[in-house]
């Protein structure tokens, strides 16, 4: 089941003890800046694939650099499994994340998927200029142009909740969330 909130829109409260809260979208929709304020807010643990990814082999780009995409998907599948191995978790997933079945399979086994829906023009003004970001070399205009009609679909696919981010605050987003999961 897929659950809309949109500015101030009704919820609906489940309960879910020791679950995952894991965030999807595309770069750029707040994935990492709404996990820290879950985060502050529940004092859930928080685990962003990204940055575990850096953590243990270097600089995404340079891993996209030097051995590609697909080995960069393999490393980004091996981490997400051992990630939502852990109950009771925010996990603020790559963008890319949910483009292999296997992840979504490993991060619903134990959590609830969020999607954070932002419109394309919103997503080009928080990432243009990021060399971070080896999926927009090309322009930021063009690649979210690109990206967002293949990857929306899946997103969907694999959400329990969808949040349009557009007009919200990342704390409010964070609410929203808290109150739809009853954290």
């Amino acid at each position: 089941m897929i659950v809309y909130i949109r500015n101030g829109g009704a919820v609906i409260i489940c309960r879910g003890n020791g679950m995952n809260i894991v965030l999807c979208g595309m770069m750029g929709c707040g994935k990492t800046t709404v996990a820290r304020e879950l985060n502050k807010i529940t004092g859930m643990p928080l685990t962003d694939t990204d940055a575990e990814i850096v953590k243990r082999y270097g600089r995404i780009a340079d891993i996209f650099a030097n051995y590609g995409e697909e080995y960069f998907r393999k490393i980004e599948t091996a981490v997400t499994a051992q990630i939502s191995a852990t109950d009771g978790q925010i996990i603020a997933t790559g963008g890319g994340c949910v483009l292999r079945e296997e992840n979504v399979k490993h991060l619903k086994r134990s959590g609830k998927i969020i999607f954070l829906r932002t419109q394309a023009d919103t997503l080009v003004n928080r990432v243009q200029g990021d060399t971070e970001r080896p999926l927009l070399q090309g322009g930021a205009q063009q690649r979210i142009n690109e990206l967002l009609p293949v990857r929306t679909p899946l997103y969907f696919k694999a959400a329990d909740l969808v949040v349009d981010t557009d007009a919200l605050t990342p704390r409010e987003i964070a609410q929203k969330i808290i109150s739809f999961y009853n954290l």
